[in-house]
């Protein structure tokens, strides 16, 4: 099995955030995933999507499943992180207040998606961020 997907993210989308992550989880799902690898790969891909939506441009978010991995990554075009490290601190945020007043931009946006994949990188530049997560199926 090699399944690819790949789904464009707009800055300020708040309409459909959110809809690629449910796409995802109705696929894994179908496939028979376990509920909890499900779950790590949904929280994954749901802040990864939000992070696209609150603090890029715009950007993709690409998953490929394979017979005993899956690997999603998230693509944006700038202006980056500025501290990746200050970024994985829970409960720090770079969000406006209008986003934060929205209920969004926690700050649990990085944090969640290192806890709920079994590998994480990340790298940034001021031309945007790119953000690989994947885990084994077992």
């Amino acid at each position: 099995m090699n399944i690819k997907f790949e789904f464009d993210i707009y800055h300020d989308d708040y309409q459909r955030a959110g809809s690629a992550s449910s796409e995802i989880k109705k696929y894994l799902a179908q496939i028979g995933l376990s509920p909890k690898l499900i779950r790590k790969i949904v929280i994954s891909s749901y802040e990864a999507e939000m992070n696209v939506v609150i603090h890029s441009f715009g950007g993709k978010l690409k998953i490929e499943i394979e017979d005993n991995h899956i690997s999603l990554t998230s693509v944006d075009t700038g202006p980056g992180i500025e501290n990746i490290d200050l970024a994985l601190t829970e409960g720090y945020s770079t969000a406006s207040q209008k986003v934060r007043e929205m209920g969004f931009g926690a700050g649990m946006g990085l944090p969640n998606m290192k806890k709920n994949s079994d590998t994480f990188e990340i790298e940034s530049s001021p031309k945007g961020s790119i953000v690989k997560l994947s885990w084994v199926i077992v």
